[in-house]
Order: structure tokens, then C-alpha cells, then sequence
């Protein structure tokens, strides 16, 4: 037994070894042992206790006992050995996760790799066919109860649509190439089901509309995910011919860097503070009554800081401080607001301060014009 521990100790010096074979995650301490890999103590070895003894036995590097058996088959096959044969195939549009990104994700990858060997075959994935015809479960514009949506996405046109009846013509035709997909759980854990997509994109008049969606099926609503992935970096690699795959792909999809309750006033320094749901989603600070509002509303672009954004702590001259306020100054006006600990609004700045900090885009120009468009029309709406 000693000499056993001795020798999985001497594996654990090899750097792949001591990283998770599935997330990254530095520092093991489970093995499975008929695979041949090392996993993290967090979410992949409790992933692999679910998959079955069919498929992956797993046992504690430093409490449980091993067969020569098992650490001949560790010493000839490791993460490295491992990863090629199990991700051999990995298409360029699948996220691979890592271990801070959405467990339904990880767990996926997991099954894919070791349950499904999805990326040691040759049949392509389902979600790489271009067409996708499925049913998910969406929340309604105006209240929280869910309800049954064909949805058809077809790369060809580069089209979602969805219906409300089948034989109808659809409630609505979004652009895949012009929507953000995220897992709502990653700050609305408590809020959604835990297979919950939020389906972003500006509406024809310039505001985001957000859809969220579930499927019972895990597998099913991450496949749907990667469809949409798959046929946004074919678009992608259409428009952009010369374009590196791997800056195509940085570009798919995007996790919100920051969601959560902030107090906001203004515009006037007498106003009344409010607590709003807030979103950061790239250049986007979007703000909401409720987490799951169809639409925003109101939406911030952030520009960058040479152009007159920036952010600070405190309050502006006139406005009163409620605590943990800061600010975020824009050429048009400057936005008060106020966290619940002095951690949480340093956390906010700190991700605002990243984006202020980025050049601008060629996409964050058109955004940034859109929006104009669009408070220039509300402005000159009767009655404002």
C-alpha cells in the first residue's frame, strides 16, 4: 500500500496530472482509476460518481487503496493520454469549460467525453447540422408562468423563430448572429429553473429583449447552446474570411460579467434612490424592476476612457450618499449609484473599470449608435 501511494505521489509531480482532467482546476484528489485520470475534489468527482461504475470508478488519492492493477493503468494513461483520446474531437464552436464556469456545463462536458464519447467518434453532433427544430419551456412578456415554444433555428438564414402556434407564422425572427446566450443560474440560481438560458438581443427598436428559456433535459438545452454557437462562428467565418478561428470563437457567446440589486438615483440629485436589477453585459450596464423583465429598463453604454467614461467612489456634488455609492460618469450625464457593502461596489467598479479600460470595436460603435438611436427616440416621444 505504501509503495502504491509512493508512486501516485511521484505521478502527481507531472503537471497535467495535478490539474483536473476535466476543469483545471489545480490541485487533485480523486482518481479514476479505470479511466486513468486525476479529477478535482469540487464538481468533477461528484460527476463522476454519477455517471456509474460502468463508466468511471473513482477513489481518494490519499484514503482509499489502490490495485497495482490501477496504478499500472494510471502510470500508462494520465490526463495528457487522456485528453487525446477523449477530446481528440472537440468542435472549434463547443465551449469547453472550466472550473468557474456553469456547473450544467461541466457536468455536460463530462458526460460528452466519458458517457456519450461524443469527441472520440466520427458522427457529427446533432448541434453542428445547421437546423434545429425543438420545444422549450419559455417565460412569458408579461409574468412569470412558462409555456411550451417551438423553436426553429436554421443556420442557412441565420434565423431563430419561434412560435406560439405551429401553424402559424412565428411571434418572432431573431438574428443568431446578432444574440448573446448565457445560463441564467449564474446569478439568478434562486430565480429560474437550473437548465435556464437567457436568450439576448436588440428588438427593432433598439432595446433588449430578453427570453428565457428551459428544457426539462440537460443534455438537450446544452446542445441548443452550442447550436446556436455553431452557427454564429460559421456566420462569423463567412464575414470574416481572414479572421483567426480562435478570435471568431473568444466572440460566440458571453457570460455577463456582473448581475445583481443596486440602489440608483437621478437624474436629478433630489431623486428618490431605487433598487434596481443590474446587468453588465459587455459595453451594456442594463437596469430592470425585476431579474426576469422581458426588457430593460434602461440601458447604459460604456465607452471608453478617453472618451470621457470613467468611474469612482462616492458621490457627485449635490447627490446624497448612501453608503457604498459610487459613480459612473459618461459624456451625457453621471449615474449615482449605491451598493450593499463596500466589497459588492468595489466588485462593480472593478468590472466596469475592465471595460472602460478596452479600445471600442467596429460591433461596440454600432451598438453604441443604436442605443443613441434609441434615446433619441424616446426623447421625442409625446408626453416626455
Amino acid at each position: 500500500m505504501a509503495h502504491n501511494q509512493k508512486l501516485i505521489l511521484e505521478l502527481l509531480k507531472i503537471e497535467e496530472n495535478n490539474e483536473c482532467a476535466d476543469c483545471g482546476r489545480k490541485g487533485v484528489e480523486y482518481i479514476s482509476y479505470n479511466i486513468g485520470i486525476f479529477v478535482c475534489n469540487e464538481t468533477c468527482s461528484q460527476i463522476h460518481r454519477s455517471l456509474g461504475t460502468h463508466i468511471s470508478k473513482i477513489k481518494h488519492i490519499y484514503l482509499d487503496y489502490f490495485e497495482d492493477s490501477q496504478i499500472c493503468n494510471l502510470m500508462n494513461i494520465g490526463n495528457r493520454r487522456s485528453k487525446l483520446e477523449y477530446e481528440k474531437r472537440i468542435p472549434a464552436c463547443y465551449r469547453v469549460p472550466r472550473y468557474n464556469d456553469p456547473p450544467i456545463l461541466l457536468e455536460q462536458f463530462i458526460r460528452a467525453k466519458y458517457e456519450r464519447k461524443e469527441f472520440s467518434g466520427t458522427v457529427l453532433p446533432a448541434y453542428m447540422s445547421g437546423k434545429v427544430e425543438i420545444f422549450l419551456m419559455k417565460k412569458g412578456k408579461e409574468d412569470n408562468r412558462y409555456f411550451p415554444r417551438k423553436f426553429v433555428l436554421n443556420e442557412a438564414d441565420d434565423t431563430l423563430r419561434y412560435y406560439v402556434k405551429e401553424d402559424r407564422n412565428p411571434k418572432a425572427i431573431l438574428r443568431v448572429s446578432e444574440l448573446n446566450v448565457v445560463f441564467a443560474t449564474q446569478f439568478k440560481k434562486s430565480l429560474v429553473h437550473k437548465n435556464t438560458l437567457q436568450i439576448s438581443y436588440l428588438s427593432p427598436t433598439n432595446s433588449t429583449r430578453n427570453l428565457f428559456v428551459y428544457h426539462e433535459d440537460a443534455e438537450i438545452i446544452v446542445n441548443f447552446y452550442h447550436s446556436i454557437r455553431c452557427s454564429k462562428l460559421n456566420y462569423l467565418q463567412i464575414a470574416f474570411p481572414h479572421a483567426h478561428e480562435s478570435d471568431l470563437v473568444d466572440i460566440l457567446t458571453r457570460d455577463f460579467a456582473k448581475e445583481g440589486y443596486l440602489l440608483k438615483t437621478g437624474p436629478k440629485p433630489e431623486d428618490k434612490y431605487r433598487r434596481r436589477w443590474f446587468t453588465l453585459d459587455n459595453r451594456k450596464l442594463m437596469y430592470s424592476i425585476d431579474p426576469l423583465d422581458s426588457y430593460a429598463k434602461g440601458e447604459i453604454f460604456i465607452g471608453y476612457k478617453m472618451d470621457g467614461y470613467s468611474v469612482r467612489p462616492g458621490v457627485a456634488e449635490h447627490y446624497r450618499d448612501e453608503g457604498f455609492s459610487f459613480s459612473l460618469f459618461t459624456p451625457e450625464r453621471i449615474y449615482t449609484l449605491s451598493a450593499t457593502s463596500s466589497h459588492e461596489r468595489d466588485d462593480w467598479m472593478n468590472e466596469i473599470q475592465k471595460v472602460i479600460e478596452r479600445h471600442l470595436s467596429p460591433s461596440d460603435i454600432s451598438l453604441c449608435s443604436r442605443l443613441i438611436r434609441k434615446r433619441n427616440t424616446m426623447n421625442f416621444l409625446p408626453g416626455r
